[in-house]
């Protein structure tokens, strides 16, 4: 890409360098595990079937968010995981997903929890939006949630689970 000319153009082209140089030296910070071109604090990883309890961890800071599960059928799913704080520092987010929608296996049990924050709202879906999908919310009474936990409610889970988002209050220090 050639470089803008006339006086307006350079203005824009310096413009442009500091912000590529920003979004290089985020890449370049990326911790292993993060998927390529994912927003920070993405990472990538899957979720195995075969009936055995797994975990996933992502922290940031001192907060840090546990995706605990256990599924049945197929092979593995590649699944995302992001966590954030609020530019304010009063929330925290969780946010656990299949990039694909709609996941096959057969989940026995799901339990998401974070560390260093209270849970304010969650949601769990049967199917992430892509494409012309959308969201497919599971039925409140398919999971519960705690200060710091969103679970599977046994008896009532239907087995599907396609993502899970979790906004938590941060302790705040009152003067």
């Amino acid at each position: 890409m050639a470089a803008p000319s006339g006086r307006s153009g350079w203005r824009s082209w310096a413009a442009l360098v500091p912000a590529a140089l920003l979004c290089l030296a985020a890449r370049a910070a990326a911790e292993p595990g993060t998927a390529p071109g994912a927003v920070p604090g993405t990472a990538e990883f899957d979720v195995r079937p075969g009936g055995v309890v797994h975990s996933f961890s992502r922290s940031l800071g001192d907060y840090s968010c546990t995706f605990t599960y256990s599924a049945q059928g197929g092979t593995n799913e590649q699944w995302q995981m992001n966590v954030g704080v609020s530019e304010d520092n009063g929330l925290f987010s969780c946010s656990i997903w299949r990039p694909q929608g709609k996941s096959y296996l057969f989940f026995t049990q799901f339990k998401a929890e974070v560390k260093g924050a209270k849970i304010d709202s969650a949601e769990a879906y049967s199917q992430a939006a892509v494409g012309a999908q959308s969201d497919i919310p599971l039925k409140q009474e398919e999971f519960e949630i705690t200060e710091t936990t969103v679970s599977h409610r046994e008896g009532k889970f239907r087995f599907e689970l396609s993502k899970l988002v979790i906004v938590a209050k941060t302790p705040r220090d009152e003067l």
